[in-house]
């Protein structure tokens, strides 16, 4: 992999959790990670080279299954993994047709999933 960082954006209204994520990530050098709690300013700010989306589904305003194609819209390149506590087959479906490539069930397992994750995606 080259020197060039990848770049991860978290999108969660639960701040504990983007805090989590934030320093979990962080320590790995190889990450460079925007957080936002709010979906709406999400879309208006992402970096247009962003290369991974961590999306929250279950948040206030717009879920992230709703926000997931205006995302991918804007972001094509974007790889979209979600975060769902819920394990129903119809949102991890449903979040594949609007073009997410993986989904963590929440709470985290282990932290390790998501690194994992993304290094399997890129």
């Amino acid at each position: 992999m080259s020197e060039q960082k990848i770049k991860v954006t978290i999108i969660d209204d639960e701040r504990d959790t983007l805090t989590l994520l934030n320093n979990f990530l962080s320590r790995k050098k190889a990450y460079e990670i925007k957080t936002y709690s709010s979906p709406l300013s999400a879309l208006s700010y992402i970096s247009k080279d962003t290369d991974i989306i961590l999306l929250d589904v279950m948040m206030p305003q717009i879920n992230g299954i709703e926000l997931l194609p205006k995302l991918k819209k804007k972001y094509p390149n974007a790889k979209v993994i979600i975060m769902t506590a819920s394990s129903t087959l119809r949102i991890v479906l449903d979040a594949q047709r609007h073009g997410a490539i993986d989904y963590i069930m929440k709470p985290f397992e282990s932290l390790e999933i998501i690194t994992n994750k993304i290094d399997e995606i890129l």
